[in-house]
């Protein structure tokens, strides 16, 4: 008989609904447990079950009691199935909302059978069976009900694989499946396979076969994605994205090719960001998919940086200098995509000179001297390089930067303060005493280039502003040298000495003295 503040317990038992899936019979471990006394009897067909979640579990109990019970007729009222909450709270599991809906209590010719479908891990518990006489009340012994999940992994060696779940040791066989076909029956949780990349596997208890667990397999052929799938400008975010069927979740690596198909690991996880993606980063991705079965690529894709053309470079045919009348090319190129249009510009004209990536003048003038630009264009944007084309003495032409006028000028400025100082230098060697003097007029023409005589020269430039400025001096050699150095520019500058005299030669004239004259190109 049960004690009275049990009965108290029972009778105060929190009570709720709730919803719940349906599932499928798991096995009883067949461990009978009869209790009775003077004719009470509860006999279970377990005392303790191990069951696969999502499944259906019935535990089915049998009982008895007297006719008559202290002198009276002993009648059956009612049976009940309970469980312990945790807190040792007793439950009415046809009442409580956590089994409302997943509970039957099947019960005829004095056999209970308790149905819990779409078993939860949560429903691992103690549970009792009670009968209830207009007398007393009875119950058995309690019944331990373990539900586990299912999970194949591998273990220790590349080919081991368990079965995992939290069923006692012992108390159940495992079945194997590989790619859904039953290849192995144990009674140990662990199978060794020579598994292949393309098989799946997952395991089963016996009995219960259509409650295996997930399959494990390798990943399968990754694909790969691109946001936004339109054009790719140069500045914008892109985001790449792979994704593989796997189980366990597969682990990803991305890798870019270079020219020469080296691999360059960029990115560990399943998305490559770019934040703002630059034309260096153009060119092939795939990404690998891994887990502990095994790992598979992807197929490359192409990334397309568009961007707006950068500053053009001009380069010139013949790159020397030429004569005037004389053909010349001129190129500009850009990098840019995609690939860039050309037009030829000169300042101070309205229309463009010429289209296309070459720029051709057959007969080259001085009126083509002027400043020019190369404009690259695509879609994008626009760039322009600018340049300077002149004619210079001896009728030849140079392509210039716009750097060139201030270097001119400081090379004019640094000859000036040569000139000065070469100029101080002589007239204090010429208050010198008269032996120097006398040994001035016994030198022999090749002596004098060595003598730090005093040169005057006057020196004129092309004060046209549009030109750039060019100069070249030269100093008069002795009359039996002939040479003449010759670089063309905007001025020549010549120098030349008077012969030095002999002792009885007329002298008037001061044979120290230079006097030049400036000539200017046409």
């Amino acid at each position: 008989m049960v004690p009275p503040s049990l009965l108290t317990e029972m009778r105060g038992a929190a009570m709720s609904l709730t919803a719940a899936a349906s599932g499928l019979v798991v096995f009883l471990l067949s461990v009978s447990v009869v209790q009775g006394q003077r004719g009470w009897g509860v006999t279970c067909s377990s005392s303790k079950i191990c069951a696969v979640k999502g499944s259906t579990v019935e535990i089915r109990c049998s009982f008895t009691y007297p006719s008559t019970w202290n002198g009276g007729v002993n009648t059956l009222e009612n049976t009940f199935w309970f469980t312990k909450k945790k807190g040792g709270e007793l439950v009415d599991l046809t009442t409580d909302s956590e089994y409302s809906g997943r509970v039957e209590d099947l019960c005829g010719n004095n056999i209970c059978t308790l149905r819990i479908r779409n078993l939860r891990e949560s429903d691992s518990a103690e549970y009792r069976f009670w009968i209830k006489t207009n007398q007393a009340t009875y119950s058995g012994h309690p019944v331990t009900l373990s539900v586990t999940d299912l999970q194949v992994s591998r273990s220790g060696s590349s080919t081991l694989l368990q079965c995992l779940s939290s069923c006692p040791p012992g108390q159940t066989s495992y079945i194997w499946f590989k790619n859904r076909q039953q290849v192995k029956e144990d009674t140990s949780s662990y199978a060794d396979f020579r598994y292949d990349s393309a098989d799946s596997y997952s395991c089963a208890l016996k009995g219960y076969e259509d409650f295996p667990s997930p399959s494990v397999y390798a990943p399968k052929l990754p694909s790969v994605s691109v946001s936004p799938s339109a054009e790719i400008e140069e500045g914008s975010s892109v985001t790449l994205t792979c994704s593989s069927d796997a189980n366990p979740a597969a682990n990803y690596t991305w890798y870019k090719e270079d020219q020469h198909a080296h691999l360059s690991s960029v990115n560990e996880g399943p998305r490559l960001v770019f934040t703002s993606i630059l034309s260096s980063d153009s060119g092939q991705y795939y990404c690998r998919a891994e887990n502990e079965l095994g790992s598979t690529r992807s197929e490359s894709i192409s990334i397309d940086v568009k961007y707006a053309p950068k500053l053009p470079s001009v380069s010139g045919s013949p790159s020397a200098e030429i004569e005037e009348g004389r053909s010349v090319t001129l190129t500009c190129s850009s990098d840019a995509n995609p690939a860039a249009n050309y037009t030829w510009y000169k300042k101070n004209e309205d229309s463009p000179k010429a289209s296309g990536q070459i720029f051709n003048i057959t007969d080259f003038r001085a009126e083509h001297s002027g400043s020019y630009s190369c404009g690259a264009q695509n879609k994008l944007g626009r760039s322009n390089s600018t340049f300077h084309l002149a004619v210079v003495a001896g009728g030849s032409w140079k392509l210039l930067p716009f750097v060139t006028i201030p270097v001119v000028l400081l090379a004019v400025i640094s000859l000036s303060v040569f000139l000065w100082i070469r100029r101080k230098r002589a007239s204090r060697d010429s208050s010198e005493p008269e032996e120097r003097a006398d040994n001035r007029e016994e030198c022999v023409p090749d002596q004098l280039e060595q003598q730090d005589d005093p040169q005057y020269a006057s020196v004129h430039f092309n004060n046209n502003p549009a030109d750039p400025l060019y100069s070249n001096m030269r100093a008069a050699r002795p009359l039996r040298h002939t040479e003449q150095q010759e670089v063309p520019e905007y001025a020549a500058v010549k120098f030349s000495s008077a012969a030095p005299k002999t002792r009885g030669q007329d002298s008037e004239e001061d044979p120290a003295a230079l006097y030049s004259t400036v000539n200017k190109s046409r």
